[in-house]
């Protein structure tokens, strides 16, 4: 789609890392991390519609050999020899806003996945997403394919035909196994529909304890290669834990409100602002102690 900076690939020091950002105005401070653990590579943009707004933008934030934005649009297009090989190239990457539907059926199983994996588990660059491309990051995604579902319809019938999860090859990130991702969350109030997700999932994640990574607007969570974590921007990010993997919601049937109670606490929450602080537990160790706790009666969230 398009490249500004030096049109040589270089080779940097790259130092691994993750973000993921809430959606709307991006955080410069996170994506300042990202270019800094590129060593000042080559910035590479993924997305399946929308322009090269990115380009300028970092280009000018940080010190970049270069950033480039791809288009992938279909699976052709993510199997592109040119494509698989700008992708290998980078020393960042992060997917851009759009539509996860898009993204999950033109890239999984393609060159373009294959190299995102080279990324994350052998060169080890920082990577990150935004809105929908935060959507994708985790083992479980919401694929949106049949529309987006709001937190009341998800919590009134968690088989609504558009409450769509599953588990995704497209990231595969070590540190985001048996996790969700969410997005816009308290702006667009998706907290109901977020344990409706992982209510759902519960029948595909093997007995493990599921977790849930939800971000507001105008934040990022950005995570290093030990699993430390820090909030940056303007407002909040939420941490969810199932408590009793072992126990199965109380009421969850086609049609009937969900009731996800266990004495009123089938989720452990930890919710934070932003801080340039770590905070008290990283993505290696969920098991720390959470202040709070969320759970449903009859299709009502608590938390």
């Amino acid at each position: 789609m398009g490249r500004v900076g030096n049109f040589e690939d270089v080779d940097s020091n790259t130092e691994p890392g993750l973000v993921l950002m809430g959606g709307s105005t991006d955080v410069d401070q996170a994506m300042r991390w990202m270019i800094t653990r590129s060593g000042g590579g080559d910035f590479v943009i993924i997305r399946s519609s929308g322009g090269t707004g990115y380009n300028d933008y970092l280009f000018e934030l940080g010190q970049l050999n270069s950033v480039e934005t791809l288009l992938i649009n279909s699976v052709a297009a993510a199997n592109h020899e040119g494509v698989f090989e700008t992708i290998k190239n980078a020393e960042a990457l992060f997917i851009a806003g759009g539509d996860q539907s898009q993204y999950l059926r033109f890239w999984e199983g393609t060159k373009t996945e294959e190299a995102l994996q080279y990324l994350i588990h052998e060169k080890k660059v920082p990577i990150g997403g935004t809105s929908a491309g935060c959507a994708v990051m985790g083992e479980f995604v919401y694929t949106g394919e049949n529309g987006s579902i709001i937190s009341s319809e998800a919590l009134s019938n968690p088989f609504d035909s558009k409450l769509t999860v599953r588990r995704s090859t497209l990231i595969n990130h070590p540190f985001l196994q048996n996790t969700i991702t969410d997005q816009h969350f308290s702006q667009r109030n998706r907290q109901g529909r977020l344990v409706a997700f992982m209510a759902r999932l519960r029948e595909v994640s093997n007995g493990k304890p599921l977790k849930g990574i939800a971000v507001d607007e105008k934040t990022a969570v950005i995570m290093d290669k030990e699993g430390d974590i820090r909030i940056m921007g303007q407002n909040k990010a939420y941490f969810i834990l199932e408590n009793e993997p072992d126990k199965a919601p109380e009421v969850m049937t086609n049609a009937a409100p969900l009731t996800w109670n266990l004495h009123q606490k089938a989720l452990k929450s930890h919710e934070t602002n932003s801080s340039s602080e770590l905070l008290d537990f990283n993505l290696k160790d969920w098991d720390s102690t959470f202040p709070g706790f969320w759970y449903v009666e009859e299709g009502t969230l608590y938390f």
